[in-house]
């Protein structure tokens, strides 16, 4: 088996564990440790009063929170998939 065959295997794998329960429990997880450095930036940003600092913190809050709103909504579908879920 070559070097391409066999990362093309675990590409697959790592595809199907993004779109798992695990997975999708591990990005939110690391959505939050985002959310800690998006905080400090904006208490940095308003004591330096600096308005493009806080702009960019909270454009980032804001795509941080869609971002996990969105894995919250493919983790609850794919809970209701599940038959044993009813």
């Amino acid at each position: 088996m070559s070097k391409i065959e066999k990362a093309k295997g675990q590409s697959a794998s790592l595809k199907g564990f993004k779109h798992s329960k695990p997975g999708l429990w591990l990005s939110i997880g690391t959505s939050a440790f985002g959310a800690i450095s998006i905080v400090k930036d904006a208490r940095k940003a308003r004591e330096e009063n600096d308005t493009l600092k806080l702009v960019n913190a909270l454009v980032g809050a804001a795509a941080l929170i869609t971002g996990t709103a969105l894995l919250v909504r493919e983790l609850r579908q794919l809970g209701s998939d599940d038959v044993l879920l009813g």
